[in-house]
């Protein structure tokens, strides 16, 4: 059976074009995970982050997403603004800081950002507002 792979692949250039673009985006991810330098948690364990004492919780979600809620007393600082606006977030680099979008994407981002411009105790909130409404974790309505 192996030894038909090479023919296989070689009458099948598309599939194989897409079976090693598959297998490369998995390294890479897996990559990109390995390396990063913040943490990734659920919430329940971002729970128990946001509750040390001096956290900063940073909602890096758009105006217009902030009808539906938000968590706690978190400070709302757009993702597309964050790198101009860190300053205002500056003596939070040496305490905990939980960042949080709608779905942990932009968050991954925003983490990334944070950790580069000095930040040491970085954590992105795995699944966003969602994964934490999810959870029956409690927002606060504006």
């Amino acid at each position: 059976m192996i030894e038909r792979l090479p023919e296989f692949l070689g009458n099948h250039p598309l599939l194989t074009g897409a079976l090693i673009a598959v297998v490369a985006l998995i390294l890479y991810t897996e990559f990109q995970r390995a390396t990063r330098k913040y943490r990734a948690l659920p919430p329940s364990e971002a729970v128990r982050v946001m509750n040390r004492e001096g956290a900063l919780v940073l909602d890096v979600r758009e105006d217009n997403e902030l009808t539906g809620g938000r968590i706690g007393s978190s400070r709302h600082i757009p993702l597309g603004v964050l790198k101009k606006r860190i300053a205002d977030i500056e003596r939070y680099k040496e305490s905990p800081v939980v960042v949080y979008c709608r779905s942990g994407a932009r968050s991954a981002v925003a983490a990334s950002q944070l950790v580069s411009a000095g930040f040491t105790d970085v954590t992105n909130l795995q699944g966003g507002i969602q994964a934490w409404q999810s959870a029956g974790l409690p927002v606060k309505k504006k």
